[in-house]
């Protein structure tokens, strides 16, 4: 069996970028960390605002920082 040099060099240079790129590509999409659990640490934070704000108006103004 030949090794991936010998095959290499019998590909013209532009097929060797693209064995490159794609030896690359390989090499990130396996080095990607995987997805971690979303962790609710924030959870009761605005607690103090409770009675201050209802949920609608929480939606109302997330709704206009979003359309900006």
């Amino acid at each position: 069996m030949e090794s991936i040099e010998e095959l290499m060099e019998k590909l013209p240079p532009d097929l060797q970028q693209e064995v490159k790129d794609f030896a690359r590509f390989l090499v990130e999409k396996k080095a990607k960390p995987r997805r971690k659990k979303l962790r609710l640490t924030w959870a009761g934070g605005l607690r103090e605002f409770r009675n201050q704000y209802s949920s609608l108006d929480i939606q109302k103004k997330s709704l206009e920082w979003w359309g900006d």
